[in-house]
């Protein structure tokens, strides 16, 4: 099936690592995507009352159709209706939280090229409003995970558009953001991570790491 964006161009999925089989729990998740592993998170969260956050959904124009056979039809090509905003929304603890989930094959960097600029947009009338939105970032080749908060990553879009890197470093990411840990249940444990953010800013935690 071929689908396109608003402007026409033809959308490339991400190609995600192929799992690998491993018998022990602490790695029989490894190679699974970024998406899959927080949708698993997020039904922990929903069934233990904890929170409610869902992968939005994305509205799709069909546009031509297939009847192979009288009980079955084929979508062979559709366009999405608007540009997407972020990936998953939902409520903790009284608190709106939206945000965007990213992998990278690279060991050293996050290229911003990665997130577009209406997502960003979208993330900072969130933050205006109160909401929490940030950026989970998956480094694949490392296994590790990261918050990403949009205020200090708002930064490095800021110098990206003023002519500045086009990527955000792997050492640059560990000082803003906050690492999550991967466990077996849940998967990943996002809003914990998110809870410690919330309880020392990351700012407030440098700055005090200076005065030291």
């Amino acid at each position: 099936m071929t689908i396109r964006y608003p402007n026409g161009k033809k959308y490339e999925p991400t190609q995600h690592p192929i799992a690998r089989k491993k018998t022990n729990l602490s790695f029989s998740n490894r190679g699974k995507a970024l998406e899959d592993e927080l949708n698993e998170s997020n039904e922990y969260y929903l069934s233990r009352s904890i929170a409610v956050i869902h992968k939005k959904p994305v509205p799709v124009q069909i546009v031509h159709v297939k009847y192979p056979a009288r009980s079955a039809a084929v979508i062979t090509e559709a366009y999405f209706r608007s540009p997407s905003t972020t990936d998953f929304n939902g409520i903790w603890r009284g608190k709106y939280i939206d945000f965007e989930a990213k992998e990278t094959t690279s060991r050293t960097s996050f290229p911003l090229n990665n997130i577009h600029e209406h997502q960003v947009e979208h993330m900072k009338k969130v933050t205006e409003l109160d909401g929490i939105a940030f950026l989970i970032i998956k480094f694949t080749a490392l296994e590790r995970y990261f918050i990403v908060p949009y205020e200090y990553f708002e930064e490095k879009w800021d110098r990206k558009i003023a002519g500045g890197r086009k990527s955000m470093t792997l050492t640059e990411i560990e000082d803003m953001s906050i690492e999550i840990q991967a466990g077996f249940n849940p998967r990943l444990d996002y809003l914990a991570a998110l809870e410690q953010h919330l309880q020392s800013p990351i700012k407030e935690r440098i700055e005090r790491q200076e005065n030291e």
